[in-house]
């Protein structure tokens, strides 16, 4: 097989569908670097075996995808099965999925003892201690979900949601759309003068960095509390 293409796998309902890609671009495009698929493609036909040259029956795409389009269902193929990377290639996707799944902990769990997120570097050590073995080809949340379950045996993690209410003086009510979307908006009420004052869900090591980013926002003259934690 040339090296001047690769092949890209995914593997559904006991079925394998396989295209040829051109390696660098579809590298960029696996991480969002290249949007059209015109350049990512050596050829527009879906495989079951491209090595034999077998290809996939018209009716199992239909089946399967729900389309028989060579470029909707290459995008599939390509962002949720395996791509046939050079070692240089695949240590750059596992050390980003890697940093994903830190940020993924950082902002989602807390130390019970002090209520405060564990900072990113503390959770990537303990992650080299439990030896966790990133996959690039799982999902970030499944993998991070698995990882907390290892991390608890050395490092006290809890997952954690907090709920702050924002109270917004009139003066900075053009604020409202950037504030809003800090998190999930359980409330809103505004106040005849302009100010507002919403309510919003977010995960809890989220909250220094929610906080931080109203108080630039509002010069440090919103009201934050914290109506619940769980």
């Amino acid at each position: 097989m040339s090296s001047k293409y690769i092949v890209a796998r995914y593997e559904v309902r006991g079925h394998r569908f396989e295209v040829l890609v051109k390696p660098d671009e579809a590298w960029e495009y696996r991480n969002g670097k290249r949007k059209s698929m015109t350049d990512v493609l050596v050829s527009e036909e879906i495989f079951k075996d491209a090595g034999k040259g077998l290809r996939a029956p018209e009716n199992l795409l239909k089946e399967v995808f729900g389309t028989q389009d060579p470029y909707t269902i290459a995008h599939k193929i390509l962002t949720q099965g395996e791509l046939q990377l050079t070692a240089q290639q695949r240590q750059a996707m596992t050390e980003n999925t890697r940093r994903q799944i830190i940020t993924y902990i950082a902002r989602n769990c807390v130390d019970p003892k002090t209520g405060l997120p564990h900072p990113p570097t503390r959770i990537e050590l303990a992650l080299e201690q439990v030896r966790f073995a990133v996959n690039p080809y799982k999902s970030v949340e499944e993998q991070a979900l698995e990882a907390m379950k290892l991390l608890r045996t050395i490092l006290p993690l809890k997952v954690s949601i907090s709920v702050l209410e924002i109270k917004v003086p009139a003066n900075f009510r053009k604020t409202y759309g950037q504030v809003a979307q800090l998190g999930s908006v359980k409330s809103t009420s505004w106040g005849t003068d302009g100010s507002y004052t919403v309510t919003v869900e977010i995960p809890g090591g989220m909250k220094p960095e929610v906080i931080e980013k109203v108080n630039s926002l509002t010069h440090g003259q919103a009201e934050i509390k914290e109506a619940s934690v769980r």
